[in-house]
């Protein structure tokens, strides 16, 4: 039924079943069985279905809809929002409503869900008795609540929802319908103060708050992509019309405080605004158009009375519209968000109106993101902070031992023949460890990670580049006045800043890994020699003369020994205190605790969503425990440096002692030399161990980037299908009216100027062209165009024939008595095939064209004198032919 004020439509939806996709997360990304939620998997089904099925102004599916909504929110805090479902909506305005759109999305859902909510209470307001007082409050009520539900799914929803939003929920569209929500919420409760006789003043002030309503949904209209011309067009004359019911009922209430000339002057006012939304009258339904006239009728009685009265009688100044006070507002409908779409929790529960929390039992998916965080942190305070230090200190006393040439010349000198037994212990270890083809092994696994890797990010990359030259392809063909979308790097800058930051990270790793090769190339021959037998080894060790020890000598010697000693202690204890720490890490199983600690959280804050952020708290007093670690870091470095410098005092004594001796040199830098391949070694395994970690987490890294990229390439292919389909459709400059048909047959006339056909002439003229309006709109502008046919199909175009040039009138009929000045023209024979005209005979007529060409005036292209009027050659008169007067 046509009504003076709109309601919002429905979004519907297609089937879905979502426990089957909850079921699949639970089983893939949660360590409890999805049977242990049947019940709550049977239930979800069948809230969706009750929800999306909602289709009909009744308050019985409010409950429906919020319980839906409610359970999703709750959900919100068990699960990511997205869990492998594909919700499709199809959307409820603009221009693209047969499209769906599909998104794993559980804000989408709830999104689209809790549009249906605010359509629903715009319904029922319509559907209210808004004749009688009380129908006019409560549509006053749901215009207010389905305000209040748009302008949370604005500021609450749509922000969570981490996608591009469609086009009928995004800022301007949405703010839109709230304004318009507003609009009306403001106008029933203005029409209950006009139905309750309140003063005009007040009604004025209400008035004037309507029509700041409108404007403002007009002009949040013009900015949005899915609010049609013709809603557009109903504010815009809304907003004149209320501006002009102000002014009139202020000029009510200037009459009844006898302030005549201000009265006339509103009155004046009052009648342009109507004169302005009348502008509209084309695009306005006929209870709008009658609303309308209706007061434009009486202001124009109004001021008709006004004007007389006061040149007649109170000859007051007409004041200019300047100086005329602006008119107060009152706002009386407010955007009221309903409990249960503000608050769901206190409607959730065993004794809740919505029931019992669904998936309750299952560990909320915040906790697992939470555990996740505590664990990544806790591996780099382990294993940046601490583990790592460690390293380098080792790394930089095994530096200060080759330096030192130590201990090689210690054993030298101890030992000038066979090997040392240091020696023989390192090089059973690589023997055991098979240290060639581990490294090699190594090697291999590191570069096919790493090749992996560049694959999956080449691909990505692939992806961005496809896009953007298909992108530049279409600019190219379209140009840039008609391609008006965002170029490629401006649609994705995350996922062209993760390029650059992705290839910074390969090329690093690819010097860092060219650093680890060479480390192993310089040491590979010694490698060699330490994995053969202690033979080999020995040939490789040449000997050297016992030398005479002093006993001078020999203090140094045993000084240096005991120094070296210490520090071989030093790595010792501290390769066992890593191992320490690492297996303290691994039992550091944090579940119980946090799991004990999100029920508490839920205890205490029931209405609030759990977010990893809530554990900050927990996470620093369970980190308290690596606090000790990090105090015995700095003893370690200051133990170190201290034997450090012992060592190298001890060192410089024993050269002092031994300068001169250079019989052992040569045995003393091949065991050094062995020696340092076997640090260096040990230093290469933890590189590639390091690297290995490295290329698997980078390998999740470039993943997610690889599949960002392949939506991103898929979401562009489909918005420029849809670009291409909306710019096939002709604009409005290259669309034909009518169909040019050829001229129409025109009566056949005879060369007889004297004789003429009795029926009349038809003219055809172009039939009158559609009003702008109903011809189907391009559907990308930079605004939408009017398309009152959104949900049918385009109109085929109205076929009219061509005009023609008017045919002459006929010439004035003679006289039927015959004049001897007329003369005597006789018929034609009997055999003629064109038998002329009988004129008692008013069917009897010359032939009509049917060639559809224009006929010709001279047949026969021989004027033969002897030729009569019809072409034929004359003849004897014969008595029973007649004669026709001309």
């Amino acid at each position: 039924m046509t009504s003076n004020i709109l309601c919002l439509p429905f979004r519907q939806s297609s089937s879905l079943a979502l426990s089957d996709a909850i079921k699949r997360y639970i089983s893939n990304k949660y360590d409890q069985h999805p049977d242990m939620f049947k019940q709550d998997l049977r239930v979800i089904d069948a809230l969706r279905r009750d929800a999306v099925h909602v289709s009909e102004p009744h308050t019985s599916g409010i409950k429906k809809i919020a319980a839906y909504a409610a359970q999703l929110s709750w959900m919100g805090g068990k699960f990511p929002i997205d869990i492998g479902a594909d919700f499709t909506w199809y959307p409820a305005l603009g221009y693209n409503t047969d499209r769906p759109i599909s998104q794993d999305n559980l804000k989408f859902e709830l999104a689209n869900v809790l549009y249906n909510l605010a359509a629903l209470y715009s319904q029922l307001a319509i559907s209210s008795n808004r004749s009688t007082t009380e129908g006019l409050r409560s549509a006053c009520n749901y215009f207010c609540l389905a305000a209040g539900v748009l302008s949370h799914i604005k500021t609450e929803i749509v922000p969570q929802m981490r996608s591009t939003p469609p086009e009928d929920m995004d800022e301007a569209t949405l703010e839109s319908l709230v304004q318009l929500m507003l609009a009306q919420g403001q106008e029933c409760f203005w029409q209950k103060a006009v139905m309750d006789g309140y003063k005009d003043a007040s009604i004025a002030k209400l008035a004037a708050k309507v029509s700041d309503f409108y404007g403002a949904a007009g002009n949040w209209g013009v900015k949005s992509e899915a609010i049609s011309s013709e809603w557009i067009h109903h504010a815009t004359a809304k907003h004149h019309h209320f501006v002009a019911a102000a002014q009139y009922r202020q000029a009510c209430d200037c009459l009844e405080k006898r302030k005549y000339g201000e009265e006339i002057a509103r009155l004046r006012d009052s009648i342009v605004c109507v004169n302005e939304a009348l502008k509209e009258a084309r695009y306005l339904n006929r209870v709008v158009l009658g609303d309308l006239n209706g007061l434009k009728n009486k202001v124009t009685e109004d001021l008709k009375r006004a004007e007389k009265d006061n040149d007649l009688i109170y000859l007051n100044p007409v004041p200019p519209k300047s100086e005329l006070k602006i008119l107060e507002r009152a706002e009386m409908a407010v955007a009221k968000v309903p409990k249960e779409v503000a608050e769901p929790a206190a409607f959730i529960g065993d004794h809740g109106e919505f029931g019992p929390p669904l998936f309750a039992k299952l560990v909320p998916f915040a906790v697992h993101v939470a555990a996740s965080i505590y664990e990544e942190r806790r591996d780099r305070l382990v294993n940046t902070n601490i583990i790592d230090e460690l390293e380098v200190l080792t790394t930089k006393i095994h530096d200060t031992l080759r330096s030192l040439n130590l201990p090689g010349s210690l054993q030298a000198l101890e030992k000038p023949l066979g090997l040392p037994p240091s020696l023989t212990s390192h090089a059973e270890e690589i023997r055991q460890a098979d240290a060639l083809r581990r490294l090699e092994r190594s090697f291999s696994d590191t570069a096919r990670l790493k090749a992996s890797d560049r694959a999956t990010f080449e691909e990505g990359r692939e992806f961005l580049q496809s896009e953007a030259s298909e992108n530049q392809r279409l600019l190219t063909k379209y140009g840039t006045d008609r391609w008006s979308r965002a170029d490629s790097k401006s649609a994705a800058p995350k996922l062209y800043a993760q390029v650059d930051e992705i290839d910074g990270y390969l090329k690093s790793a690819a010097n860092s890994d060219e650093i680890v090769v060479s480390k192993f190339r310089e040491c590979e021959d010694m490698l060699r020699i330490l994995s053969g037998s202690d033979r080999d080894i020995g040939e490789f060790v040449p000997s050297s003369r016992r030398v005479t020890i002093t006993p001078k000598l020999e203090g140094e010697v045993s000084r240096l020994r005991d120094c070296v000693t210490e520090v071989s202690r030093l790595e010792s204890r501290r390769r066992r205190k890593i191992e320490a720490l690492r297996e303290k890490a691994r039992k550091d199983d944090i579940n119980d605790s946090i799991l004990s600690e999100a029920a508490r959280l839920e205890r205490e804050f029931p209405s609030q969503t759990m977010v990893p952020a809530h554990f900050e708290d927990f996470f620093e007093k369970r980190l308290e425990k690596y606090d000790s670690d990090l105090e015995a870091l700095k003893s370690e470095a200051e133990e170190q440096d201290r034997l450090t410098a012992r060592l190298q005092e001890a060192n410089a004594s024993f050269v002092a002692a031994r300068k001169g001796d250079t019989s052992s040199r040569e045995r003393e830098q091949a065991l050094q030399r062995l020696e340092n391949a076997y640090f260096k070694y040990k230093e290469i395994v933890n590189n590639l161990e390091v690297g290995r970690k490295f290329y698997n987490d980078l390998a999740k890294i470039v993943g997610k980037f690889r599949d960002g990229c392949k939506a991103f390439l898929y979401e562009r292919q489909e918005e420029a299908a849809r670009l291409e389909s909306d710019l096939s459709i002709p604009s409005l400059s290259s669309l034909s009216i009518g169909h040019h048909a050829p001229p129409p047959a025109q009566p056949y006339q005879s060369s007889n100027d004297n004789y003429a056909p009795s029926s009349h002439q038809q003219t055809y003229s172009p039939a009158p062209a559609p009003p702008a309006d109903n011809i189907p709109r391009p559907l990308v502008d930079t605004r939408p165009a009017p398309r009152p046919y959104a949900n049918q199909e385009i109109p085929a175009p109205i076929p009219t024939r061509s005009p023609v040039a008017p045919m002459q009138s006929p010439p004035p009929m003679m006289p039927t008595t015959w004049d001897p000045a007329m003369g005597i023209k006789f018929g034609a024979p009997a055999s003629s095939s064109n038998p002329a005209p009988n004129p008692n005979n008013p069917n009897s007529r010359a032939p009509q064209n049917t060639t559809g060409q224009a006929p010709n005036p001279n047949p026969n292209p021989n004027p033969n004198p002897n030729q009569g009027w019809s072409g034929q050659t004359a003849a004897t008169w014969d008595p029973s032919k007649g004669f026709k007067f001309g």
